[in-house]
């Protein structure tokens, strides 16, 4: 059997999918695609299919990984070429390894990267909001879980968090136009912790720090998975596989 590990996006409107449905349309796309997969033993055998951790419904993701296993050889760029056209608008395959040896994938990411758009709050009220949330040891946010309530501390997971906007400076055109409405952008390190700490918990410590209430729902996306440097940035999880197994 041979291990391909793949990453892939979770686009558009396909943020508001659970994963379980995001799983169940990648085993079609395997089927519709005539992937070689290698399926486990038992009355109900499943393809051998490995997701390492799952953005939560509401986000969108670049950086989304998966290991499957094959019964045949397949090169990589031609199961991302086979899946292209079986994967649903907006779950696109964006790259294919073949796994190396050494640690497994899971272990290689501990953090992950996540980029937050905040409609109607201005890069300068999301500054006043940060600073002092990160100033704090201890920010504790509720989540409501299937078991009810529960208590976890935002802030332990926080590695970083800058802020910049993608407005534009129109105070040196003549005919500047309708305003553009103030778009504040979160980009923030979390690390992986138990439970996992999510954007939107992200959001409710500068809720409860600095009493930052967007006036419409914030968009984020996960740009970045991987194992944390001395500098605060992530490593790629799949470059150790493509040294081992170089393209072409």
């Amino acid at each position: 059997m041979r291990k391909l590990r793949l990453r892939y996006a979770k686009r558009g409107r396909l943020r508001f999918t659970s994963h379980r449905d995001i799983a169940r349309a990648f085993e079609r796309a395997l089927r519709r695609a005539h992937v070689p997969m290698a399926y486990s033993q038992g009355f109900n055998p499943h393809p051998k299919i490995s997701w390492i951790g799952a953005a939560p419904t509401g986000v969108a993701s670049e950086a989304e990984y998966v290991e499957i296993q094959l019964v045949e050889a397949v090169e990589p760029a031609e199961l991302v070429a086979m899946l292209d056209g079986a994967m649903p608008t907006g779950l696109d395959v964006l790259e294919a390894v073949v796994a190396g040896g050494g640690d497994s994938l899971a272990d290689r990411v501990e953090a992950s990267r996540w980029r937050i758009e905040l409609p109607g709050v201005s890069p300068a009220q999301l500054r006043a909001a940060v600073e002092p949330t990160l100033a704090e040891p201890v920010v504790e946010v509720e989540r409501l879980t299937k078991h009810g309530m529960r208590t976890i501390d935002a802030r332990a997971a926080i590695v970083s968090a800058t802020v910049s906007d993608t407005g534009l400076d129109e105070t040196h055109l003549s005919d500047p136009g309708p305003a553009t409405p103030p778009c504040g952008i979160l980009d923030v390190v979390v690390r992986q912790t138990t439970p996992a700490v999510r954007p939107d918990d992200v959001l409710s410590a500068l809720r409860v720090v600095a009493a930052l209430e967007p006036p419409v729902p914030a968009k984020a996306t996960r740009m970045a998975q991987g194992r944390l440097d001395d500098g605060g940035g992530l490593s790629d999880p799949l470059a150790p596989d493509r040294a081992n197994h170089p393209a072409g």
